[in-house]
């Protein structure tokens, strides 16, 4: 299931693969390159997400996929 982002972007769902977590973000044509590079920045500043992966659709969509590092606290069953 995807929710609206504050510039327009729908972000999926964060998928754990090993030590890593995506997450794909589509932002739609009319979002300018500048405005995605801040919208992209800011996670990757406050949420410590760093780019994975980008598609641009002819359409001028893009997919962009982001990633982290699994928290060792945020894991099931581990205490912290």
């Amino acid at each position: 299931m995807n929710d609206a982002g504050d510039e327009g972007g729908l972000i999926g769902a964060p998928v754990v693969d090993g030590d890593w977590e995506y997450q794909p973000v589509r932002l739609p044509p009319d979002i300018t390159r500048i405005s995605a590079t801040v919208q992209l920045g800011i996670r990757a500043e406050f949420g410590g997400w760093e780019l994975a992966r980008t598609l641009l659709y002819s359409d001028g969509t893009r997919k962009v996929w982001l990633r982290r590092k699994v928290s060792r606290a945020l894991q099931a069953g581990l205490a912290t």
